[in-house]
């Protein structure tokens, strides 16, 4: 399908690894030239020296944890210095630490929120004038814990559901500004962190490894694991005209595990 990218610029935070590097090589493959963010410089690196490979676009890499007040105008700063515009802002940095309830402690919810909610917002602020200059777009990565609480996934599902109120009140405020905000929910999608979960089963059940998987999977009620490249599709699809009449809408890619409305 021809999403009429090409030559359009990308910021893409969480860049270096799993869904945020799915994500640029979507975006790269059709055509988007791209700013990768990560603290991994290494590894943006070799992500970037990949999809300068693969595709013929400029790749900009921006080392910065998004965990500093200050990283995020520098960031847009450095993004439109070098690519000239910024079309799509893509929010997927952060992780968020599980584990029983009384054994997390002020500091991991802290961290939890100054990186996944807090740099999405510091992100957004940086760079909604370039968007609304380009008529562009943003996609927030959530996750579906926000849509049940889990008892291992506290400070996960918290986080989560605050991003998807903060898509709807920016995609609120981008109405009469020409600039879409929507949210994407990924369910289980095998990814280092999704190995990290299947290990951690192992352990807590002593499984073999497709044992742990099968476990899993069955505990979503899904036929499988979900691939990265189709949460980057996704967020193609979106950053795209063909979606422009998709504002505010929180978009579950999970297999069809969440079955609430």
């Amino acid at each position: 399908m021809e999403l009429g990218l090409t030559g359009k610029v990308a910021l893409v935070t969480g860049a270096n690894r799993g869904i945020g590097a799915a994500i640029a090589a979507e975006l790269a493959s059709e055509g988007m030239n791209l700013c990768l963010v990560a603290r991994d410089a290494d590894r943006l690196e070799d992500v970037a020296g990949r999809l300068r490979r693969t595709a013929s676009i400029d790749v900009h890499v921006v080392p910065a944890d998004l965990r500093d007040p200050a990283a995020a105008a520098d960031t847009v700063s450095r993004a439109v210095q070098h690519l000239g515009r910024l079309d799509l802002l893509v929010n997927n940095a952060g992780a968020t630490k599980r584990a029983d309830f009384f054994s997390l402690t002020d500091e991991d919810w802290q961290d939890g929120f100054a990186l996944k909610f807090h740099g999405y917002v510091r992100m957004t602020r940086a760079a909604w004038p370039q968007l609304c200059e380009a008529g562009g777009s943003i996609v927030n990565i959530a996750g579906i814990g926000a849509r049940a609480g889990s008892a291992e996934f506290t400070i996960g599902g918290a986080v989560n559901v605050a991003i998807l109120n903060f898509t709807k009140a920016m995609a609120d405020i981008g109405i009469p500004l020409g600039v879409r905000v929507n949210a994407v929910n990924p369910g289980l999608i095998a990814t280092d962190r999704f190995t990290r979960n299947v290990e951690r089963t192992m352990h807590n059940h002593g499984m073999t490894w497709d044992e742990a998987l099968a476990f899993l999977i069955a505990s979503h009620g899904t036929a499988r694991v979900g691939r990265p490249e189709e949460i980057g599709a996704l967020v193609a699809y979106l950053a795209s005209a063909r979606a422009d009449f998709i504002q505010g809408s929180v978009i579950d890619i999970d297999g069809g595990a969440t079955r609430s409305l």
